[in-house]
């Protein structure tokens, strides 16, 4: 078959491409903002930073099953490199959780393991 140009080249690759050809691809991107499900929550978080209690303090470690009634709520959570800030999780697995932290002037997409968290409380 003779092509003209590159172009008509392209466009006779293009069709027998795979499906993923015409996307661009790259890291995922975080849940579109302003869905209730993946989306940060529309509010800011509560102003009064909670206290961590002492019986916290003498975790190991975070179990799964304890974090996941706080998806899709406020969470307060403190990690053990002594950062703590507000979260909304929306997902929660064996190893990490992920969702939208407040930086204190609006919400930013992260993930964390397990591991690095110290104590969190729900609200």
């Amino acid at each position: 078959m003779y092509f003209r140009n590159f172009n008509e080249f392209d466009h006779f690759k293009c069709m027998y491409c795979p499906f993923s050809y015409f996307y661009r691809q790259g890291p995922p991107m975080p849940p579109p903002i302003g869905n209730q499900q993946s989306g940060p929550p529309m509010a800011p978080p509560p102003t009064t930073t909670p206290k961590k209690s002492k019986a916290d303090a003498e975790l190991k470690a975070v179990d799964p099953g304890a974090i996941r009634p706080c998806k899709y709520r406020y969470v307060y959570i403190w990690l053990k490199n002594g950062k703590s800030f507000w979260a909304w999780l929306t997902y929660v697995g064996k190893k990490s959780v992920a969702g939208w932290r407040w930086n204190g002037f609006y919400w930013v997409y992260f993930g964390v393991d397990l591991r690095k968290i110290e104590s969190f409380v729900c609200y």
